[in-house]
C-alpha cells in the first residue's frame, strides 16, 4: 500500500501541474495542449491531476490566476521602485519591454486566453476580465499619484496595444513606442491634470 501523501507533497505536486499547465498553455495554446501533454511535462498521473482540477478549464482558470499573482507583483516591484510619481507611469513600459524581450515572450496570456476561450467559457472570461481590471487599477493608481488621473485610461490602452503588438510582431519595440506616447500624455513636472 503506497503512503499517504502529505499536504506538502499535494502543495509541490500542484505548483509542478500549474508550472506545466503555464507553459503548455503560454507555448501551444490551452485548446492545443491536451491532458496527456500536461501529464507527461509535470509526470504526474491523470488520476492525480484531475484530482487537483476536474477539467481543463479549472487549471486553466487557476494558472491564470497564479500567473496574475506574479505578473502583477513583479510589475509592481519595478514600478514602485521608482521614487519619481510620473517616472513610476513611465516605468511601466520599460517593464513591459523586458518582458517583450524575453526568450519565448508569446503576447499576453490573458487575451490569448481570451481568444481561445473567452466565448465558450464564462470562468475563463471572468478571469480574464479581472485581471485587466486589476492591471487597469494598478495603472490608475500610479497615474493617480502622478496627477495624471485623467490620463489613466489611456495609459492603460497603450500598455494594452504595446502587448498585443509586440506579440503579434514579435519585437519589444511597442514598449517604447507606447511609453513615449504615455510620456506625452502625462502632465509635465509642476503641473496637473486639473488644468
Amino acid at each position: 500500500m503506497p503512503a499517504p501523501i502529505t499536504e506538502e507533497q499535494a502543495h509541490r505536486d500542484r505548483e509542478l501541474l500549474l508550472d506545466a499547465a503555464e507553459r503548455l498553455f503560454y507555448e501551444r495554446g490551452i485548446r492545443a495542449a491536451g491532458m496527456a501533454d500536461v501529464r507527461a511535462v509535470s509526470g504526474l498521473p491523470l488520476k492525480r491531476i484531475y484530482g487537483f482540477f476536474a477539467t481543463k478549464e479549472e487549471l486553466a482558470v487557476a494558472m491564470l490566476r497564479r500567473r496574475d499573482e506574479r505578473w502583477r507583483g513583479s510589475l509592481a516591484a519595478h514600478v514602485e521602485g521608482v521614487a519619481d510619481p510620473r517616472e513610476r507611469v513611465l516605468a511601466v513600459f520599460d517593464w513591459l519591454g523586458a518582458w517583450f524581450a524575453e526568450p519565448g515572450f508569446r503576447g499576453c496570456a490573458w487575451i490569448n486566453a481570451y481568444g481561445e476561450a473567452g466565448a465558450t467559457s464564462e470562468d475563463v472570461l471572468a478571469e480574464v476580465r479581472a485581471h485587466k481590471r486589476e492591471f487597469r487599477a494598478q495603472i490608475a493608481g500610479w497615474a493617480d499619484a502622478a496627477g495624471a488621473g485623467a490620463v489613466a485610461e489611456a495609459v492603460f490602452l497603450l500598455a494594452e496595444g504595446a502587448m498585443v503588438t509586440a506579440g503579434i510582431t514579435g519585437d519589444p519595440a511597442p514598449a517604447r513606442h507606447a511609453r513615449d506616447a504615455a510620456d506625452a500624455l502625462l502632465p509635465q513636472r509642476g503641473t496637473t491634470d486639473d488644468r
